[in-house]
C-alpha cells in the first residue's frame, strides 16, 4: 500500500506561482509513474501532468509551458511547479501513483493510489 500526501496549495493571484509537492510512503516510489489531476467546482476530475520512472513527462495542453512536473526519488516526492497561474487553474489538485512505472497515462483508472488533494485557488 502506498500513501500519498499533497501539500503546497493555497491562494494566489492570477499570474503568480505555486509549487505542489506529493510525498509518498514506501520503498518502491522510484518504480511508479506519478501523476497530477485536478477537479474544479462542478466539473469532473481531469488529467494535468504525469512523469514516469524514466523521467519522461506528459501534460494536458492547457498547462504546457506553464506547469512543470518533476520527481526526487531520494525524497520519495513528486513536484509540480505552476507558473503564470490563471483563474481556470482553480481546483483541488490530486497526486496519483501508477504501478506500471513506464506508462504516461491520462486516464484516472490507470492509477492505483491517490492522495487526498490540495486546494489551489487563483484570484483576480
Amino acid at each position: 500500500q502506498v500513501q500519498l500526501v499533497e501539500s503546497g496549495g493555497g491562494l494566489v493571484q492570477a499570474g503568480g506561482s505555486l509549487r505542489l509537492s506529493c510525498a509518498a510512503s514506501g520503498r518502491t516510489f522510484r518504480t511508479y509513474t506519478m501523476g497530477w489531476f485536478r477537479q474544479a467546482p462542478g466539473k469532473e476530475r481531469e488529467f494535468v501532468a504525469t512523469i514516469n520512472r524514466g523521467g519522461s513527462t506528459r501534460y494536458v495542453d492547457s498547462v504546457k509551458g506553464r506547469f512543470t512536473i518533476s520527481r526526487d526519488n531520494d525524497k520519495n516526492t513528486v513536484y509540480m511547479q505552476m507558473n503564470s497561474l490563471k483563474l481556470e487553474d482553480t481546483a483541488v489538485y490530486y497526486c496519483a501513483a501508477d504501478q506500471s512505472g513506464w506508462a504516461l497515462s491520462q486516464l484516472q483508472y490507470d492509477y492505483d493510489y491517490w492522495g487526498q488533494g490540495t486546494q489551489v485557488t487563483v484570484s483576480s
